[in-house]
């Protein structure tokens, strides 16, 4: 299999966690920051969902954090946008304290390491929903850098979310690189697996296994991070 680049997925792949304890301790955390600004968190909770679901459906005419800030004011007022360096804290700083609901396998570094080894390009395909400070968070938590990804996408740099296509699409164009020498290594049966539909080779880590659909997954190379690295070993 002649491979040139490998995407990794984060949440759940590179970074292992249980994804509804994961989004409960997040949005506890920021409703917790934003009250004493006047934010309800009920109806900011509501407002994150919303304005996520606004990223996801992004068509592509703008980058996902209008998206998001063009539904978030929709429901606070103009007057919302003057708290974004307040959102921006949170990332920086009480953010860091959802690490603690999520887990860590040494062998995401080990696999990053053992491509670049290989002289392939690894890049960070984490779905678009937060800003670049938080996925670098994540990044860390998962005990890697963000140099050790040629681009890592974030909701300032991109124009649409998994599981569309053009989501990959926009990596490849930012890359310069073809899909059929593109693998994409994911946890999502749906966000993940998608790429394929690209010509990208794809590998299902199943340890933080997603599958909502219920999909016959039994045709995917796949396995836990040990088969992982064994499926790198044998990449050409």
């Amino acid at each position: 299999m002649s491979i040139k680049t490998v995407l990794f997925d984060l949440d759940g792949t590179l970074l292992p966690l249980d994804q509804d304890r994961f989004i409960k301790e997040y949005f506890g955390r920021l409703a917790k920051k934003l009250a004493p600004h006047g934010y309800d968190p009920d109806k900011l909770i509501k407002a994150i969902w919303a304005g996520t679901v606004a990223m996801v459906k992004n068509d592509g005419s703008k980058l996902n954090e209008e998206a998001f800030w063009d539904y978030f004011v929709t429901q606070f007022g103009e007057g919302s946008r003057e708290d974004i360096p307040i959102f921006d804290d949170f990332y920086h700083n009480e953010f860091n304290g959802v690490k603690d609901v999520c887990g860590h396998s040494p062998l995401a570094d080990e696999a990053v390491k053992k491509l670049k080894a290989k002289g392939k390009r690894v890049a960070l395909a984490t779905n678009p929903l937060f800003p670049a400070v938080a996925t670098e968070n994540r990044i860390r938590w998962a005990g890697l850098d963000r140099d050790d990804f040629e681009l890592y996408t974030t909701y300032e740099n991109s124009h649409y979310c998994k599981p569309n296509p053009e989501y990959y699409r926009e990596i490849l164009d930012k890359l310069g690189a073809n899909a059929c020498e593109c693998l994409m290594v994911g946890n999502d049966v749906r966000e993940d697996m998608i790429a394929e539909t690209l010509g990208m080779k794809v590998f299902l880590l199943t340890d933080c296994i997603i599958n909502k659909d219920d999909s016959d997954i039994s045709r995917y190379p796949q396995g836990g991070f040990d088969e992982l690295l064994k499926f790198i070993d044998n990449l050409e």
